[in-house]
This record gives C-alpha cells, sequence and structure tokens, in this order.
C-alpha cells in the first residue's frame, strides 16, 4: 500500500472520530435535568382536558315496548358551561353524561366544533353505543359530522 493512501485514509478516519466525539459531546451537554415534555406535570394532572361526568339521576328511558322516536321521550338536561352530553339508553335506564373540555380546549370546541379535538370526544361517546348532543339539546349526528369534515376539508386515508 502507499503511504500516501496510507496517510489519507488514516487522515479520514482520524476526521471520523473526531467528529463522532463533537457530536456525543453536543448531546451529552444537550441532556440536562429538565422535565421531558411527554411526562404530565401535577398541574396537568389537577385539570385533565376532558371530564366525563355522569349526571345526578339516570332517567327512565321510553319502555321496552314502544317503538323509539327519532327524538328521546325525557328531556336532555344540560349543566351549564357544558358543551355535549352523551346519552345513552341501557335497558329501561338512560344515563347522560356531560363532556367537559379544559378551558382552552372548550373554547376552540366552543367555536369550532369541527375540530379534531372535539369529534374524537364525540365519537368515543358513539362508540360506546350513546348519541351526542350539544348545549342546546339538538342531536349531533353522523350527517352533521359529514358536514363538518367537509368544512374544514378533512381527508381520511385507509391503510393498505
Amino acid at each position: 500500500m502507499d503511504m500516501g493512501v496510507a496517510f489519507h485514509v488514516m487522515d479520514r478516519m482520524i476526521t471520523c472520530v473526531r467528529l463522532l466525539l463533537a457530536s456525543s459531546a453536543f448531546l451529552v451537554g444537550c441532556t440536562g435535568t429538565s422535565v421531558p415534555t411527554d411526562t404530565p406535570r401535577a398541574d396537568d394532572a389537577a385539570h385533565p382536558p376532558v371530564v366525563r361526568q355522569p349526571l345526578e339521576n339516570p332517567v327512565p328511558s321510553a319502555p321496552a315496548g314502544t317503538a323509539k322516536l327519532a327524538e328521546p321521550a325525557a328531556p336532555i338536561v344540560v349543566p351549564p358551561d357544558t358543551l355535549y352530553i352523551c346519552v345513552v339508553d341501557a335497558g329501561d335506564v338512560r344515563r347522560q353524561t356531560a363532556i367537559e373540555f379544559a378551558p382552552k380546549v372548550g373554547e376552540l370546541c366552543a367555536k369550532h366544533p369541527e375540530m379534531g379535538p372535539c369529534q374524537y370526544e364525540r365519537n368515543a361517546c358513539r362508540r360506546g353505543g350513546g348519541r351526542v348532543y350539544a348545549a342546546n339539546g339538538v342531536e349531533i349526528t353522523m350527517e352533521t359530522e359529514a358536514a363538518y369534515d367537509r368544512k374544514v376539508l378533512r381527508v381520511w386515508f385507509k391503510a393498505g
């Protein structure tokens, strides 16, 4: 092997080692004792982003022998400062759960109900067999959700 080539190879190896040491020193210098961003803070536990609060007493639903109407027979109870109510008819009992958001998320959902966090909570209610009602007592149906999707031009991609 020519000595010039050997020195060139050795110089390249030294340069790579220096680069590796410099980058590892940089990474060590960047890590500190700060709290990672993905761990919840103590004040986050006191104020979760969404609270599902069951309302006082279950309301009797329509008798088992009668056909259910498009609108529920019993009134929907909406507490103040609640955007959505999840209503689940299980047997002869209707359970109403208030979906309350953190203040910032609640403001967003009040202005723009088509946004993802709001839609996620409504869909979670539906997955549990419930129906979602807005604060004014109007049901938010899948047709309403489709109108929201058209408003924000939401596109869903399916894997596979």
